[in-house]
Order: structure tokens, then sequence, then C-alpha cells
């Protein structure tokens, strides 16, 4: 009976640090053959989103409330994600902006289809600067069946072939 209770103790003492949470963020790269597009679309938890902003920019940065730090924060974001083709060749994403849906803030960005691709390299490094454990993972969608790439802080560019 004591070493029941004492292992009850134990576990009380671990738990809390096994509940914190894990920092993620989720990328979705659609290639869109109606509009002849890819499509990125971003999705970060609005938590983590309203941390970073008050670490990255100010204490008194409200992605709530603030047109100007969500457009700030979504500049970030475009700033640390970045596709090439399989030769190095930039792949020039346009920013079309930010929401806050429900838990989480989206970040949209957009470019042509090139004319010929058979994979892309792809970095994701956002909030990575902030927090050393934050995991980004890259769904590759529309070119066949799906393609996940998860950048952790060791990750620079990484390749996915269709």
């Amino acid at each position: 009976m004591r070493y029941l209770l004492s292992l009850l103790l134990i576990a009380g003492f671990v738990n809390p640090a096994a509940a914190h949470e894990l920092k993620t963020a989720l990328t979705k790269v659609l290639f869109n053959q109606r509009t002849g597009n890819i499509e990125v679309m971003h999705r970060f938890y609005l938590h983590d989103a309203e941390h970073a902003v008050k670490i990255l920019f100010s204490k008194d940065a409200d992605i709530l409330n603030s047109e100007q730090t969500q457009d700030t924060f979504s500049q970030y974001v475009s700033e640390h994600f970045a596709l090439q083709q399989l030769n190095g060749d930039n792949i020039n994403l346009t920013l079309l902006g930010g929401q806050l849906e429900g838990r989480f803030f989206w970040v949209y960005q957009e470019t042509a289809i090139p004319k010929t691709i058979n994979g892309l390299k792809a970095a994701q490094s956002a909030l990575q600067d902030i927090w050393p454990a934050q995991l980004n993972t890259v769904n590759f969608e529309g070119k066949g069946t799906v393609k996940t790439l998860s950048f952790d802080k060791e990750s620079a560019w990484l390749q996915v072939n269709f």
C-alpha cells in the first residue's frame, strides 16, 4: 500500500511537467488546378500567436484587436516561409494577409503554379526563433498523394518530390 501511495505522489509531481503544451503550426501548400495557383495557408494556434507578438514586437502588441499587429505577424510568417524549385530558383509568394478564425490565426500566400514542377524545396522556421521546440508541419496537396515535411529548430531546407 505504501508503494502505491508513493507512486501516486510521484505521479502528482511529474504530471504538470508532462502537461506542457507542444508548440506547433500547420501549413498547407495546395496546388489549385482550378485557379492555376499554389495557395499557402499557415495555421497558428491563437494562444501561441498572442504570446509570440508580445515577444517579437512589443509587450503591447494585440493580435486580437489590432489590424496592424495582425499585418505585422502575417509579414513575419511570410518572411519565415519559403519555397524553391528543385534547382534552387526561388518561388516568389505574394502575401494576401491574415485572419482570426476561432482559436486559430491564419496567414495566406499564393503564387502561380510553375509550368514544370517535379518537386519543391521548402523552409518553415516561424516561431522557432523564440521557441526552440516549435514544430512546423507542411502538407503538400493537389499533386498526387499528400506529402508532409516537418521542420524543427535544426531543419533548414527540406525537399518533397511529386
